[in-house]
């Protein structure tokens, strides 16, 4: 796995999202997609980041930003989730960790001592035309939409 860097094209993918609907990231080309990796639906930290998100939806369509969260849970597990927070956007099943891997976002994390593999909690930008334009590592989950549309207004001088 190589690690992403600012201005690479974002690696292509195909998941689909909570209503079984495949979603392709070309899907949205030319447009900016705010493209965040969480670990797993309905626990605490995923809830509040995706909750977060909700809550400041309105900013994030007022841009014409794309939002997709990508997680390696199912299918089932996201509509469920999707439906109990009244989330407005996307959630992709990466059932197989391929995206979570071609986005080298898989790794080594600590819990309570405990050593074990998993989603790292990092957000991609991308530019209408493609382009990783930031990568948030380590990502926060309550604040991290106002990060994610602070940068944006940063980078497009809105």
């Amino acid at each position: 796995m190589t690690t992403l860097k600012i201005n690479q094209k974002a690696p292509a993918f195909k998941l689909k999202d909570q209503d079984g609907n495949e979603r392709k990231l070309s899907d949205f080309k030319g447009k900016w997609v705010l493209l965040y990796f969480y670990p797993k639906d309905d626990t605490p930290g995923c809830t509040k980041e995706a909750c977060d998100i909700r809550d400041n939806f309105r900013q994030f369509k007022n841009l014409d930003i794309v939002v997709l969260g990508i997680s390696p849970d199912t299918v089932a597990s996201h509509k469920k989730f999707a439906l109990k927070y009244k989330l407005p956007f996307l959630l992709l099943a990466d059932e197989k960790k391929l995206v979570v891997k071609k986005y080298n976002v898989w790794g080594k994390k600590k819990f309570m001592g405990r050593e074990y593999e998993g989603v790292l909690r990092t957000s991609f930008l991308i530019d209408p035309q493609g382009k990783i334009v930031k990568i948030f590592k380590n990502v926060k989950p309550v604040g991290h939409s106002k990060e994610v549309l602070l940068a944006l207004k940063v980078l497009t001088k809105k």
